[in-house]
């Protein structure tokens, strides 16, 4: 398996900017992660979380013990300050709610690369801890690629654990790691290629709402994947 071909001035924020955020969070949450030994050691896959606020790719992508590619809404190339950040790190930007074949295109080259890729199948912050149904465009995705799904769970990453952290109290923020698997494989026309599509995706959230407590799981709180333990 070859190594990811990272440009080195790219590797060198990605890691310069992972330290920085991994001191912060120490700083300001009392940290706990499980599974680490589920992470791949080489190899492409698909990091599947779910998305409360902002805290939560932060988390994931300090800690992680390998450079990730991150994703983020076409949108904070425009906010003053996070515009900076997604630009330095060089994430990928995606339109939501739409089909961003130019997205779908850079996220496969990265994937085909050898690099991990970060993705909140929600598409968007759910702001509670409770998940939103998941957008298909990951299962097409996945298709495309033909990688496998590593499910991520975070709790702790609400507003409010992220107002206290800021006051200094250090809520417990928690990250859980489960294990690989595939999708099975996309098949029909039409709708029933959709509705295939959607089939997978929720297959996709089901496997992380199996590390969370039922108070976050919220469309899948009766998801038939068993509760995992990393």
């Amino acid at each position: 398996m070859k190594k990811p071909a990272i440009p080195w001035p790219l590797r060198f924020r990605r890691s310069a900017m992972r330290f920085v955020f991994r001191q912060i969070f120490r700083l300001t949450y009392r940290i706990r992660i499980e599974g680490q030994a589920n992470i791949p050691v080489e190899g492409a896959y698909l990091i599947a979380h779910n998305h409360v606020s902002v805290v939560d790719p932060s988390v994931i992508l300090a800690f992680w013990p390998i450079s990730v590619q991150a994703i983020g809404a076409a949108e904070l190339w425009q906010r003053p300050g996070q515009n900076w950040l997604v630009q330095f790190y060089g994430t990928l930007p995606v339109n939501r709610g739409e089909m961003d074949r130019q997205f779908i295109e850079g996220a496969v080259e990265v994937l085909r690369g050898g690099l991990p890729l970060l993705i909140a199948p929600e598409g968007t912050r759910s702001r509670t801890p409770g998940m939103n149904r998941a957008n298909p465009g990951i299962a097409y995705l996945v298709d495309r690629a033909e990688v496998p799904v590593l499910p991520v769970a975070v709790t702790g990453n609400t507003v409010e654990n992220l107002k206290l952290a800021v006051k200094g109290k250090r809520p417990p923020l928690d990250v859980r790691i489960g294990k690989l698997f595939h999708l099975p494989p996309l098949e029909g026309q039409g709708a029933a290629r959709r509705e295939a599509r959607q089939r997978n995706a929720d297959l996709v959230l089901e496997h992380v709402a199996a590390l969370l407590p039922e108070t976050y799981q919220g469309f899948y709180a009766r998801s038939d994947v068993p509760s995992q333990t990393p």
